[in-house]
């Protein structure tokens, strides 16, 4: 009896043995031969945004290499609540994708009490697609010639200085508020409703400063409306190298405010296809097209694998969740 056991359970865990690796052998197959169809890709950005542009670039050259089409489906706003619900119906096979900024998945759980997704759980990194640096920017005639001059004028008349962002929440608004934790200060927000409503009345004078990327600040600074006072980044940029970065003066190391947008799979999609896409893209980031594309746009390319990535996402979230909750910053409240 106990010889008739044993070999039973013998003969169950050699065919356990084989169904494992004939399914990884499987997940290994089909990752050589993905894509095999259309592969869609999620985007809580507008059409003609900086980030769609980017995307798009991105999505020609991944169909080029993979000889099947990539297409960009926009699903603008409800906060990104749009695209990420019909994301959450998507398969786990690798054909169904997701472009989230870094505020739907670093931001938004610290500012929303009732999220309809849950970024840990629903998202799975696949690589970062873009880094957006931002820039410390003024009017043309603004008094401010460098961050620290916005520092001791807000330590001299405090809540006086004002500073303005594309919507609460946003980047240049959380930007803000570090600044005013980080240095000990009182500043005011001014929020606006896009962002060239925000430029327009940083050029004017109407507001005291702003955080902006290249693809946002760029074309009034070109014009000579603006004025870059600093990179809010630890070093110089590529794009701007005569703009100081924060870290260079005592007075304001540390400042950093960075943004990303990255792609991300559903929750279950086998890690072979994951690092198919994720190769995929790192070779196509690193192309002539999207390189001079990135330059044109003001973006830089992150060069994060996945379990980089998940790592920055994670440093990202305590580090925006700390800012927020000083602030007791709520916009479903």
């Amino acid at each position: 009896m106990v010889s008739n056991s044993s070999s039973r359970l013998r003969s169950i865990c050699l065919v356990r043995g084989r169904a494992g690796i004939l399914s990884m052998a499987a997940t290994a197959a089909n990752a050589q031969s993905f894509p095999t169809k259309p592969v869609r890709i999620l985007t809580p950005s507008s059409v003609g945004s900086g980030p769609d542009v980017a995307l798009r670039a991105i999505a020609e050259q991944l169909g080029k290499k993979w000889g099947q089409p990539v297409l960009v489906d926009n699903r603008p706003g409800g906060n990104g609540f749009v695209a990420t619900g019909l994301f959450k119906q998507a398969k786990p096979d690798g054909y169904e994708l997701i472009a989230p900024d870094s505020s739907h998945i670093a931001t938004h759980p610290h500012t929303f009490r009732k999220l309809p997704y849950d970024p840990r759980k629903d998202f799975e990194p696949i690589r970062p697609i873009l880094n957006t640096a931002f820039f410390v920017v003024v009017g043309a005639n603004s008094p401010y010639k460098t961050l620290g001059d916005i520092i001791r004028a807000a330590r001299e008349q405090p809540g006086r200085v004002t500073y303005g962002s594309w919507f609460v929440g946003s980047p240049g608004h959380l930007g803000g508020l570090r600044l005013q934790s980080l240095k000990g200060i009182e500043m005011l927000h001014v929020p606006f409703k896009d962002m060239g409503q925000l430029m327009a009345a940083v050029a004017a004078g109407e507001v005291g400063w702003t955080l902006g990327s290249d693809a946002s600040a760029g074309p009034l600074e070109k014009a000579g409306k603006l004025r870059y006072l600093a990179i809010a980044a630890p070093t110089r940029s590529p794009i701007h190298p005569q703009v100081p970065s924060v870290d260079e003066s005592p007075d304001t190391k540390g400042y950093d405010v960075q943004a990303w947008v990255g792609l991300f799979a559903p929750p279950g999609t086998p890690e072979a296809i994951k690092q198919r896409i994720s190769d995929d893209v790192a070779a196509v980031l690193k192309s002539p097209q999207i390189v001079e594309r990135y330059r044109l746009l003001g973006y830089e390319n992150p060069d994060l694998d996945p379990g980089q990535f998940a790592a920055r996402i994670q440093r990202d979230t305590d580090a925006r969740g700390a800012v927020i909750k000083q602030a007791g910053l709520r916009l479903d409240d």
